[in-house]
């Protein structure tokens, strides 16, 4: 979809919770504070409650609307709003602790393409969290997108899997009103450099 495409759904009614996806709060609750990226951010409720434990984070999407929507909502002066492609947008390298990429669709290339920037983005050590639609989730699953072709999988995901010491790499079900959708879930830290190591 085109950035006026989310402006219009985001200016017609509030898209997402106000609370962050459940697996996100999971995983990203006990973690130190540090520097972080919310690529995709739309309404910026991960953003707002990564501000809220203390990260410095920057919340970026194409949606104008989308992020006025997320800097009416209370602590907004914490986070930084970008209005950017995220395929174009850039941080310097080895400057993030975490990046989290929570239910973007792209084509394969475009998202193998951007997470591996992600990935030069963190400093070693720096966490990089990809949750979004699995592929599966077409006749299997409720909700999201229908479009095979932008949707998440284990093996779609290698590549930047390959790139990272993992966590995990895996389909996990979501529990939501209409019944269980299948996601992907990515979770991994971008490896230490090899010290000592024979040329």
């Amino acid at each position: 979809m085109r950035a006026q495409d989310w402006d219009q759904r985001y200016g017609e009614q509030r898209q997402w919770s106000a609370e962050p996806n459940a697996l996100v709060a999971d995983l990203l609750g006990s973690l130190p504070p540090g520097t972080a990226v919310d690529l995709a951010a739309g309404e910026g409720r991960h953003a707002l409650w990564l501000a809220a434990r203390g990260w410095r984070v920057t919340a970026v999407d194409f949606s104008t609307t989308g992020l006025d929507r997320g800097r009416q909502q209370p602590g907004a002066d914490r986070v930084t709003w970008v209005a950017a492609d995220v395929l174009t947008w850039h941080a310097p390298p080895d400057s993030l602790d975490l990046v989290l990429v929570a239910y973007l669709h792209l084509p394969e290339d475009d998202t193998t393409a951007l997470l591996a920037r992600a990935v030069g983005w963190l400093r070693p050590g720096g966490r990089l969290l990809v949750l979004g639609h699995d592929v599966d989730n077409v006749g299997h699953g409720v909700g999201g997108p229908q479009d095979p072709a932008i949707l998440h999988s284990v093996a779609r995901l290698g590549p930047v899997a390959a790139l990272l010491d993992v966590d995990r790499l895996a389909q996990v079900r979501r529990a939501t009103p209409a019944g269980t959708a299948l996601d992907t879930l990515l979770w991994g830290r971008r490896p230490a450099p090899t010290v000592g190591a024979r040329r």
